[in-house]
C-alpha cells in the first residue's frame, strides 16, 4: 500500500512523498486518514520552520486535525475496533508525570504531538496512534466533522479555563475558526450572551450566519462582560477585550500572535481580572464530539475550502491567497 504524505523540509518547501505504512505497536491502532484540517500552527511552520522553541530540523509530515477509519490494530487491541470512524487526538502524553497524574496531560513535558518537531503529523494516508487517543466518532457525523473535534476542543478547553457558566456574558475577540467555534461552545454551555468581534467583514458575516452577535473591532463595548476569550492574538484586541470586562471578569488568551503585548496592570488590579492562557487541551474530545453530533456546534460552515493531499501546499497558503476563507480541509486520500 502507498502512503502519500505531505512532508515539510524547510520553510516553503513542502513535498508529497510516499512514506512507509506504519506498523502499529501493541497498544496502537492504524488509521486511514480521511480528513485533516489546516491550523494556523501548520501555516506558521510552513512559513517560518519553527514555533518558539520547536524548530524544524529534519523533514516532518505536517498536519494534526484529523479523523479517519481504523484499518488495523496492535497485538493488545481488540480487533473489533477495525472499521471504526475515529477522531485523532494529536497529543499523546507520557501518562506518568506529575502533570499527567493530576489530569493536566496537556502540560506533560514529554507529550508526543503530531506535527510538532520532530514528530510527524497526519496529512498522510496512514498514521498509527495510541488506541486511547483514537476517539470513536458518534454515528451520523462525517470524517470532516470528526476532524473538527480538534479545534472544537480548543474552544471547550478555553471555556473550561474561563469557567463559562449559565448566565455569563462572553466576549470573543477574533472570528477565525477557533473564535467561531469557541463562541458556539460558550453558547452551548449556557452563556446568556456571546459577542464576537473582528476587523474582517467576511468573518463577521460568518459569525452572523451562526446566529452570533457580531461587531466590528472598532466598536466601543461597555464593560459588562464576565468572560473574554481572546482568539486573535492581536495586541489591540487583547487591550480592548480587557477593558470590556466587568469587575471580577475572567480573560483567557487563546490566539497566538505577538510574543509579548502590553497589559494595563491598573485595570487588571482595580477590577480584579483573572488572566490566564491555554495550551492545547485535556479530556475534551468526548465533549467536543458530542457538541458536534448534537448540532450545538456547527463545523460545516467553517470549512470553506477542500484540497487533496497532493494539493496540501495550496491548503497551507489558502488564507493569504483567498481573503474570504476560513478553514481548509485536506480530504480524499487516494486509493491504490
Amino acid at each position: 500500500m502507498k502512503n502519500p504524505s505531505a512532508v515539510l523540509h524547510a520553510p516553503h518547501d513542502l513535498r508529497i512523498e510516499d512514506r512507509p505504512v506504519p506498523t502499529p505497536l501493541p497498544t496502537q491502532v492504524l488509521v486511514e486518514v480521511r480528513a485533516t484540517g489546516i491550523c494556523g500552527s501548520d501555516v506558521h511552520y510552513y512559513d517560518h520552520g519553527r514555533i518558539g522553541d520547536f524548530v524544524l530540523d529534519t523533514p516532518m509530515v505536517i498536519g494534526h486535525e484529523s479523523a479517519g477509519t481504523i484499518v488495523d490494530v496492535g497485538a493488545d487491541i481488540d480487533p473489533g475496533r477495525i472499521g471504526e470512524m475515529v477522531a485523532l487526538e494529536p497529543g499523546v502524553p507520557c501518562r506518568e508525570c506529575a502533570q499527567c497524574l493530576v489530569g493536566r496531560y496537556n502540560l506533560c513535558p514529554d507529550v508526543v504531538f503530531f506535527a510538532t518537531p520532530p514528530v510527524d503529523g497526519s496529512i498522510a494516508r496512514f498514521v498509527a496512534i495510541e488506541t486511547a487517543f483514537a476517539h470513536p466518532a458518534p454515528r451520523g457525523i462525517s470524517h470532516e466533522q470528526a476532524a473538527m473535534a480538534e479545534p472544537v476542543s480548543v474552544g471547550v478547553w478555553a471555556c473550561r479555563k474561563a469557567g463559562v457558566a449559565p448566565g455569563d456574558r462572553v466576549l470573543v475577540t477574533g472570528a477565525g475558526p477557533v473564535g467561531l467555534l469557541a463562541a458556539q461552545v460558550a453558547r452551548a454551555v449556557g452563556a446568556a450572551a456571546v459577542t464576537v468581534t473582528d476587523v474582517n467583514d467576511f468573518r463577521l458575516e460568518a459569525a452572523r450566519g451562526l446566529a452570533l452577535d457580531a461587531r466590528g473591532a472598532q466598536e466601543q463595548l461597555e464593560a459588562t462582560y464576565d468572560v473574554l476569550l481572546e482568539c486573535s492574538g492581536a495586541a489591540p484586541a487583547i487591550a480592548g477585550g480587557l477593558r470590556a470586562l466587568a469587575p471580577a471578569g475572567r480573560a483567557v488568551l487563546v490566539g497566538m500572535g505577538a510574543d509579548s503585548v502590553p497589559i494595563d496592570v491598573p485595570l487588571v488590579q482595580s477590577r480584579e481580572i483573572t488572566l490566564t492562557g491555554t495550551f492545547r487541551y485535556a479530556n475534551t474530545y468526548p465533549a467536543a464530539l458530542a457538541l458536534i453530533a448534537s448540532g450545538a456546534v456547527a463545523t460545516e460552515p467553517i470549512v470553506t475550502h477542500r484540497f487533496s493531499v497532493e494539493e496540501a501546499e495550496a491548503a497551507l497558503t489558502l488564507a493569504r491567497r483567498v481573503p474570504e476563507s476560513l478553514k481548509a480541509m485536506v480530504v480524499g486520500i487516494q486509493e491504490d
